[in-house]
């Protein structure tokens, strides 16, 4: 019932590309063969109008406290000699340390969780802007750039390594 694509099919891409971000589904459709479908596509919780809002908010508690004790084991990332709070977003070496900005903080963890791996431009654009964003795709080269920055003033032994027409990796620093 949403433009260019339904729900189920946002859910769908949201889960493929790799996230595990809660997600709460707020529909009319009722027939238990929907929240069937809801529920296996990814949703982690299934609402129906009308709602109470006082159990919106409930269920909404509800995911925030299971989805922060999932992140609680990989509450900090380690690649080299930096490391990467991702509950204050500070990123860190033994020489310094910067809090990241939203963006910023995104585009290095996805990183970080996949070291040595070509991420394209077009995968940082879906995953941190979203599949409707209306951005130009060298943002992400900015960020790259501010990122590499924080990099060499961390004096890390890791860096951002750019593959023509493929993407970037986190990869250890060569000299």
């Amino acid at each position: 019932m949403m433009p260019r694509m339904d729900g189920i099919q946002v859910l769908q891409k949201i889960r493929a590309g790799g996230s595990s971000v809660p997600v709460l589904l707020l529909t009319a459709k009722a027939e238990v063969d929907d929240k069937v479908l809801g529920l296996d596509s990814g949703a982690n919780d299934y609402l129906t109008n009308p709602f109470a809002t006082k159990e919106l908010l409930a269920r909404i508690r509800a995911m925030t406290r299971a989805s922060a004790a999932a992140v609680q084991p990989d509450a900090k990332l380690h690649f080299g000699n930096v490391t990467l709070d991702c509950a204050t977003f500070e990123l860190s070496s033994p020489y310094h340390s910067f809090v990241l900005a939203n963006k910023e903080f995104q585009m290095l963890e996805l990183m970080m969780r996949n070291p040595r791996q070509i991420l394209s431009a077009e995968q940082f654009m879906d995953k941190i802007w979203g599949y409707e964003a209306n951005m130009e795709s060298n943002v992400v080269w900015t960020y790259i750039s501010y990122l590499r920055k924080k990099l060499v003033v961390l004096k890390a032994d890791v860096e951002i390594r750019a593959r023509r027409n493929a993407g970037y990796s986190l990869e250890e620093y060569t000299k």
